[in-house]
């Protein structure tokens, strides 16, 4: 078959050839088939791997564990190590800290794939699917979950925060509806609603403003210290009892504790043996070495002088290798000016990192500069992450002959929000009523997040890049029926809560996952063709 019988208009007429080879030629002759990321999938599985299909799918399989691996890793690790020490330097109060950057720590998996997907792989569909089917899982699945589990305490959530809460979550909703419904969306639009994220952050510091003044006069003319607080942020309760207390503790990485518990569990009942876990951790290397080398951190329980002076020499040109690589026709003279500019100031940090620091324990003053360069290099790297799992499921997708926004609504959804599911579980059943509201509370943080910054933030880019012309929003018919359906769950637990005096029992985790279960089912009917 001769190279130009194959070259048609699009990716999707992969299936058309029988064989392997003429696969081979089709994916290497159309550009469409070109991963967006830093791997060909679709010609290493049609060209290498052609003759052996089960080799190829286990491989990608497997890749696609490692890269969701790395990215909840990355966010637990680095990401909102670096979020909770900036709270404690910015002295951020413990409200506006939990609606930002607990928010962010929590959905940054999400997040930078959201972002990835429309500015990147030039498939938003990907990521509108991802962050919808993401939401619903949580507020859905989750929270019924959550219920079940806490049905026999009788636990009671706080009426005011929820509705607040709900409010703001179904008015979001309701705006991306009528987006996706007029199908494009100007550059001021897109602005109005990232804008509505900064309105809800706006309404919870208020809601704690007026509480703190009631608890003062509360106090003042009251000696009981049994209060119930009116102004639950959306992110968890905070007890005001002790701010010093709280500026620590309000960051907890919800991804990150139910990873790190986990991995406890894993090493007490199946890793017994010290020698087969070190065997582990050395396979694990060339996964962790990378961040190791690049990231700063400055925590007490992962300070490392070498890796600290390392880390701030190299960061500087993987930013400039980041740069780069997104950047379209890069001359190599800009490109060559570029690397030995960023070498020359990563030397010279690393040159001050050497001299400033002590191998015995991490710096404690000046922390700020620490902080915002392990920040950013966090963000580098779950934004690489995020650009390999997208576009690897873009491939996987092709290789399957399954949609790329059916594999975003379902696998990238699940596996950036388990964390939300052991971690909120987890805080539920053994947290008391104190955990069983901050669980609560985050089946509506980080999708309510995501939403607004997730989406808000690659349209307003997207926009821009079309400006004056508004940009087009990824046309996906299902979008409308997911929307739909997310605000059915909503609407069902603000309905049966609210009849049940704020209590979780069973028969709310019920319809909920009954909800999920059945939307679930009409979208996988819809994709194999049973339903049209």
């Amino acid at each position: 078959m001769l190279t130009s019988d194959i070259i048609v208009d699009s990716c999707n007429e992969l299936h058309k050839f029988s064989n392997y080879t003429s696969k081979c030629i089709y994916v290497k002759t159309h550009p469409d088939c070109r991963s967006k990321g830093y791997i060909n999938y679709l010609q290493i599985f049609y060209c290498n791997l052609g003759s052996s299909p089960i080799l190829g799918h286990t491989l990608l399989f497997l890749w696609l564990v490692v890269l969701f691996y790395l990215l909840a890793d990355t966010a637990s690790n680095y990401f909102c190590t670096s979020l909770e020490g900036l709270s404690n330097i910015l002295r951020l109060s413990p409200t506006i800290a939990g609606v930002t950057l607990l928010s962010l720590g929590n959905g940054a998996p999400d997040f930078f794939a959201s972002v990835v997907s429309f500015t990147s792989s030039n498939n938003g569909a990907v990521g509108l699917n991802s962050i919808l089917g993401g939401a619903f899982f949580v507020s859905t699945a989750v929270l019924g979950i959550i219920s079940i589990l806490v049905s026999s305490n009788e636990v009671a959530v706080d009426k005011a925060s929820f509705i607040r809460d709900v409010i703001f979550f179904l008015f979001s909703l309701f705006i991306l509806l009528i987006i996706i419904s007029i199908g494009k969306i100007s550059l001021f639009g897109s602005i109005c609603y990232l804008s509505i994220y900064f309105l809800y952050v706006c309404a919870v510091s208020a809601t704690h403003f007026i509480y703190e003044m009631d608890k003062k006069e509360v106090e003042s003319s009251s000696s009981s210290d049994d209060l119930v607080e009116s102004g639950i942020p959306l992110l968890g309760y905070v007890d005001d009892t002790d701010n010093d207390s709280d500026q620590k503790s309000i960051l907890p990485n919800q991804v990150g504790i139910g990873i790190e518990e986990s991995e406890k569990k894993y090493k007490e009942l199946f890793f017994g043996s010290y020698y087969l876990w070190k065997f582990l951790e050395i396979l694990e290397l060339p996964l962790c070495l990378p961040r190791k080398l690049t990231i700063p951190v400055v925590s007490e329980e992962q300070w490392s002088k070498p890796y600290a002076v390392i880390s701030v020499t190299l960061a500087p040109i993987l930013f400039a290798i980041l740069c780069n690589t997104q950047i379209e026709n890069v001359d190599s003279k800009s490109t060559l000016v570029a690397y030995l500019t960023s070498s020359l100031i990563g030397i010279v940090f690393g040159n001050m990192a050497c001299v400033t620091t002590k191998s015995t324990r991490p710096p404690r003053r000046c922390l700020f500069p620490w902080l915002a360069g392990g920040f950013s290099m966090s963000v580098t790297w779950t934004y690489i992450i995020a650009e390999e799992l997208v576009s690897l499921l873009i491939s996987i997708g092709y290789v399957i002959g399954v949609s790329p926004s059916i594999l975003g609504l379902t696998v990238l959804a699940w596996g950036n929000s388990l964390g939300d599911l052991i971690a909120n579980g987890a805080m539920a059943k053994n947290g008391g009523v104190d955990g069983a509201q901050i669980a609560v509370s985050g089946c509506y943080a980080g999708p309510m997040f995501n939403m607004l910054m997730g989406l808000g933030l690659p349209l307003v880019l997207s926009a821009w890049s079309e400006y004056p012309n508004s940009y087009v929003v990824p046309k996906d018919s299902s979008l409308l029926g997911t929307i739909l359906f997310l605000m059915v769950g909503v609407l069902w637990s603000l309905v049966v809560l609210v009849k049940k005096n704020m209590k979780l029992d069973k028969f709310l985790g019920a319809g909920l996952l009954t909800i999920y279960l059945c939307f679930l089912f009409l979208r996988l009917a819809m994709a194999i063709g049973v339903l049209n």
